[in-house]
């Protein structure tokens, strides 16, 4: 499973996979992950849906996963178990088989949960003779008679309600005690008997209902009974996303909570819609169709304007771009926090301003360095389009690739599954001036790590030193100038030497060896074509274990 998409939608009910169909059609890479088990699973059919009258609710949904998967879309079986919003933008959620998936915005369609009364062999029923709206499951019962079992002080409504499908009705108030004279006066005239004595169970009969069993042990016969359940947005899992919640409201009372959300379903937390029952709790499944479809949308226009933004801010910069593009590999991470005309969006835009920007080979100077080590766990920081990532990988090596650039680690992720090596390469999205990969590793190598921004390269160094455990080798690659014969964009622009690297690291003293650090000059052709002669540096520490 490829682990960046442009969106995940969390439920592959009507909602989500309406949404995932509205962003497949727009191009988009959708992740829909489902548990499988549709909150309507028990009923015959869906009705009230135009064009699909009774279709069982599996023949449904199926139709609808074949439907996105023919865009291009992907579904997954699992359940999401821990949600957060990255440093970096978008999301990364953690299914419940372990697997890691990262997405720049997040559908919410998981639905609600229904708090049923505990009468023993209601829930056994519910969604067969155990209804709770007329208008899904109304013409099915017709004519027979039907019972209401009183949940709250909507219980006459409903009664009136079910009174439109059937003559033969009963509101067993259960206990309630908040029936009012006008009310009482409501359902005599409209013919509907009222029981006030506690139900303790439901009777069946071949399965199916057949009565409900009274305190006093008589049983008034039923085919079906109706429950107004009260409502809870399922949310589990999405703790971390920090969604606003609120109480749904129905003719003056409290019917459940539900996620709160706009008229096109954004919730209160930026980069996340949600549609479908979980903002909606009484919504019907073409309602749920429709919601999903409009927040599809929304989410499109909202990546539009993203990268619109990200266009322009490359259009602006692009007189300063030319200094970088002679640079091989991947010589350009910029680590910076964002906040300059550097930062992440830079970057996304001048690498989707081409299909390919660096050459696709490893840097050589990492070949010279690392192709004795045994392999082991490695960081590619800096890791551009996968060069190093996918040649270490080759090797046999446990690759843990970061870069800024989301654009840059999707066109690395399919050049790894090309090499057929992309189960041993971990691509991760980091500002690394704000975050950084965690873990331990026998290789860490930051090649050309540099940027025309302000990047807090020294501390990001000595962060990456610290992450290499007892035998184990830094690798820092560097320019040591700009290219002889071309013009100086930045005469400012100050190159480290090995030995200023060495310093700014602060290693402790007797605890790293220094394996190299020298000059070397290489040749290189630019994106013009032209070939060129520059100088460079290496430093390659081994740590003493």
């Amino acid at each position: 499973m490829d682990t960046r998409y442009d969106v995940a939608v969390i439920g592959g009910g009507a909602a989500g996979l309406s949404g995932a169909l509205a962003l497949g059609r727009a191009r988009r890479r959708v992740l829909v992950i489902d548990a499988g088990r549709p909150r309507n699973a028990p009923a015959a059919g869906v009705h009230a849906y135009l064009a699909r009258e009774g279709v069982p609710p599996l023949e449904l949904l199926a139709a609808g996963r074949h439907e996105v998967t023919g865009y291009g879309g992907e579904i997954v079986t699992g359940s999401v178990a821990t949600a957060e919003r990255l440093d970096g933008g978008g999301f990364r959620l953690v299914l419940d088989d372990g697997s890691v998936v990262e997405a720049g915005r997040l559908l919410l369609a998981t639905g609600s949960i229904d708090e049923l009364p505990g009468v023993p062999g209601l829930a056994e029923l519910w969604g067969q003779d155990v209804l709770h709206c007329p208008y899904c499951h109304g013409w099915e019962v017709r004519d027979q008679p039907i019972g209401i079992l009183a949940t709250g002080p909507l219980a006459v409504h409903q009664a009136l309600l079910w009174r439109q499908w059937s003559a033969d009705l009963t509101l067993f108030l259960n206990g309630w005690t908040g029936l009012e004279d006008e009310q009482r006066e409501q359902l005599a005239a409209r013919g509907i008997a009222v029981v006030a004595e506690r139900v303790t169970r439901l009777v069946t009969t071949e399965g199916r209902l057949s009565g409900v069993e009274l305190e006093d042990g008589l049983s008034v016969p039923c085919r079906a009974l109706a429950v107004a359940t009260r409502g809870n947005a399922r949310t589990s899992g999405l703790d971390g996303l920090g969604l606003e919640t609120e109480e749904q409201v129905g003719l003056g009372h409290s019917i459940g909570v539900r996620v709160t959300v706009d008229a096109m379903g954004a919730t209160s937390v930026p980069g996340v819609w949600a549609a479908g029952n979980v903002t909606n709790l009484t919504e019907q499944v073409m309602g749920s169709a429709a919601a999903g479809v409009r927040a599809g949308a929304a989410i499109n226009a909202d990546l539009i304007a993203e990268e619109t933004r990200t266009a322009v801010a490359a259009h602006r910069a692009h007189a300063g771009q030319d200094a970088h593009d002679g640079q091989d590999a991947h010589d350009g991470q910029d680590a910076h926090d964002g906040q300059d005309a550097y930062g992440e969006e830079y970057w996304d835009a001048r690498y989707a301003d081409r299909p390919q920007i660096w050459s696709g080979k490893p840097n050589e100077i990492l070949v010279r360095e690392a192709a004795g080590l045994t392999p082991g766990r490695a960081l590619d920081l800096g890791s551009g389009e996968g060069g190093d990532a996918i040649w270490l990988a080759g090797l046999g090596w446990r690759v843990t690739a970061a870069d800024i650039s989301g654009v840059a680690l999707d066109r690395a992720a399919g050049q790894a599954k090309a090499a057929e090596v992309q189960d041993r390469i971990d691509w991760q999205q980091h500002d690394l001036g704000v975050s950084f990969p965690e873990g331990e590793f026998e290789l860490v190598s930051a090649c050309y790590l540099h940027s025309m921004g302000d990047m807090p390269r020294d501390r990001i160094l000595r962060t990456a030193a610290a992450a290499v455990v007892p035998g184990g080798v830094l690798l820092v690659a560097g320019h040591a100038g700009w290219p002889a014969g071309e013009a100086v964009p930045h005469p400012g622009a100050h190159f480290p030497t090995p030995q200023e690297v060495l310093d700014a690291l602060e290693l402790p003293v007797g605890e790293w060896e220094v394996l190299r650090a020298e000059e070397f000059e290489r040749g290189y052709v630019g994106l013009d074509g032209r070939k060129g002669v520059r100088s460079d540096n290496v430093l390659t520490l081994r740590r003493r274990g």
